[in-house]
C-alpha cells in the first residue's frame, strides 16, 4: 500500500519471517488476508506476488471505483455533519501543504485520508467498506499517477472542487466531480500505461 514493493514483486515467506521476527503462521495468515483484499495474488507452485493488473483490469476497477466514490460524494453532500465537514477541510489543507512541498508520498497519505473522510460522511457503512476495500487494492496504481508532471497540483484543485460541492450540499455536482477525479481517462490513462510499460521492461545491470 505504501509502494515499497511494486506490483509483480514476489513475497518470500521465509524472508518475511526473518524481517518481522515471527513464525510462519502469522505470515501465512497475513498473506491470506492480503489475498482476500486483492493486494496480493497467490499462484500454486509459483509463489505469492504483489498484485499486478493489466490495462483492461485496471480500467475496469477504476470504472467501478469512480462510481462507488461518486455515490459516496452524493450521500456525503446530503448527510455530512458539521464536524465531518470540518475534518474534511482540515485534511484538505494538509493535502495543500504536501502539494506545495511536492512531497508525493506525504500527499498520497493525506489523499487517502481525504477520500476516507468522504466515505465516512456518506453514513452508509456497507458502501464505505466497499469503497475502502477497492481503494486499498488500487493504492499502488493511484500512487503511480501522482508521479506524473503537474499531477499533484491538479489533484489538489480537483479536491478543492469536490470540497466546495459537498460544502454547498450540491449532490449532483459532488458526485460528478469525484467521479471525474477518480476515472482513469485521457492523459492520466496514458501516463499510467506508460508507467506500467516502464515497470515491465527488463532491468539491465
Amino acid at each position: 500500500m505504501e509502494g515499497r514493493l511494486p506490483p509483480g514483486s514476489r513475497l518470500d515467506p521465509a524472508a518475511l519471517e526473518k524481517k518481522y521476527n515471527c513464525s510462519r503462521t502469522p505470515v501465512r495468515e497475513a498473506i491470506q488476508q492480503l489475498a482476500v483484499s486483492g493486494l496480493v495474488q497467490v499462484f500454486p507452485k509459483r509463489g505469492t506476488f504483489v498484485a499486478k493488473l493489466g490495462v483492461i483490469e485496471l480500467s475496469e476497477r477504476f470504472e467501478v471505483m469512480a462510481e462507488l466514490e461518486a455515490l459516496c460524494a452524493r450521500l456525503a453532500a446530503r448527510r455530512i455533519t458539521d464536524a465531518e465537514l470540518t475534518a474534511l477541510h482540515q485534511v484538505h489543507e494538509k493535502c495543500r501543504e504536501k502539494s506545495e512541498e511536492g512531497d508525493v508520498n506525504a500527499y498520497y497519505y493525506e489523499n487517502s485520508l481525504f477520500h476516507q473522510c468522504i466515505y465516512e460522511a456518506s453514513h452508509n457503512t456497507y458502501l464505505a467498506q466497499e469503497a475502502a476495500r477497492l481503494h486499498s487494492a488500487l493504492q499502488p496504481y493511484r500512487r503511480m499517477q501522482l508521479q506524473a508532471k503537474h499531477r499533484l497540483g491538479r489533484s489538489f484543485q480537483e479536491h478543492q472542487s469536490i470540497v466546495d460541492a459537498i460544502a454547498n450540499r450540491d449532490e449532483d455536482l459532488a458526485a460528478s466531480r469525484l467521479r471525474n477525479h477518480v476515472m482513469l481517462q485521457g492523459e492520466r490513462f496514458n501516463d499510467l500505461v506508460a508507467t506500467l510499460q516502464r515497470m515491465n521492461q527488463p532491468q539491465h545491470a
